[in-house]
């Protein structure tokens, strides 16, 4: 980040606090400033420095369309707190460097490409999404998969259970997914079957890539693969066909997966920032509510520290011997 900018909201700060009040909300901190002859600047200096804002939306598997229905999203945003929305679409690697190289302001992001946007560009996360068949309302599982005839039982530890795995043939998602091999690893080290990722072949017969939950679910299903490991909701369509949901079972599960959330830089002032993040909320209102499920079948938006949200995908990463 700029020295100019960090400059700048430095001063805005400082002129905010002579109010020498703290205000909860975000309206009661402008009507303050503005009643105040001392602090009249302080709204240009925080809020004028923002003439546009810039939103990634990543791509992905479940969402078709994504452009038109985020260009819808970036219009409500622009109506609501005042200044152009400019909506992107791009994988998660484009949005963390969109942030780093400041091109973008804000991202949806998973928690590992969180974690990089905090490290490249001290974004933070600030909201998080819920989902209907999301176990934890804002966390998630990562299951380990299995053919519904599979000798592989569910057993009384997770030690029992995943013992049966070794030599069989796995079907990781992907090496970045958190909960299709991030998560699944981390356990793994946990129960002392291996020490890092590096040293998955000691362990299974077979080790593939599916590319996707679907790919991955696919290997199962087909018998190509002994067990897949994939986010619970991917047990649904569009990720695993309604005639295949029968024919696989969870053998184990993972929970406490951080849900995917939303990303702020840290260059976007603190009033404008207030505004973006009430103005998100809003989506979850019935009337806005369409809007925000048509992005990535979410139903809802809630706040979370970012620290806490994130300690579980930090932690997983480390025992991968992964780093952020």
């Amino acid at each position: 980040m700029t020295m100019g900018k960090q400059g700048l909201w430095g001063v805005g700060v400082g002129l905010l606090a002579l109010t020498s009040t703290v205000f909860s909300g975000l309206g009661s901190m402008e009507i303050a400033v503005a009643n105040s002859p001392v602090n009249q600047l302080a709204p240009r200096l925080v809020v004028q420095k923002m003439k546009t804002l810039t939103i990634v939306f990543p791509s992905r598997s479940d969402s078709t369309d994504l452009q038109n229905k985020a260009n819808n999203v970036a219009a409500f945003l622009s109506k609501e707190i005042g200044i152009p929305v400019k909506a992107q679409v791009g994988d998660d690697t484009a949005a963390v460097e969109a942030l780093r190289a400041n091109r973008a302001d804000v991202a949806f992001l998973s928690s590992r490409p969180a974690l990089k946007a905090e490290q490249l560009a001290n974004s933070r996360l600030y909201l998080a999404e819920v989902r209907k068949n999301y176990s934890g309302r804002y966390t998630y599982n990562s299951v380990f998969v299995v053919p519904k005839n599979s000798p592989l039982k569910s057993k009384n530890s997770a030690k029992a259970t995943l013992e049966q795995l070794r030599g069989k043939n796995m079907a990781f998602t992907s090496p970045t997914s958190g909960s299709g091999f991030i998560f699944p690893v981390s356990e793994l080290v946990k129960q002392g079957f291996i020490p890092n990722r590096d040293s998955l072949d000691s362990f299974f017969g077979r080790i593939s890539y599916g590319g996707n939950y679907s790919k991955a679910l696919d290997a199962v299903v087909r018998g190509q693969a002994d067990v897949a490991v994939v986010s619970e909701y991917a047990l649904f369509p569009p990720y695993l066909a309604a005639e295949n949901r029968d024919k696989v079972r969870v053998l184990h599960k993972i929970s406490g997966v951080p849900a995917h959330g939303i990303a702020i830089d840290d260059d976007v002032p603190v009033l404008m920032r207030e505004k973006l993040i009430n103005a998100l909320l809003k989506l979850n209102k019935s009337e806005n509510n369409q809007l925000l499920t048509s992005l990535y079948n979410s139903t809802e938006l809630v706040r979370v520290d970012h620290n806490r949200h994130l300690k579980p995908a930090r932690e997983a990463l480390k025992n991968a011997g992964i780093e952020p």
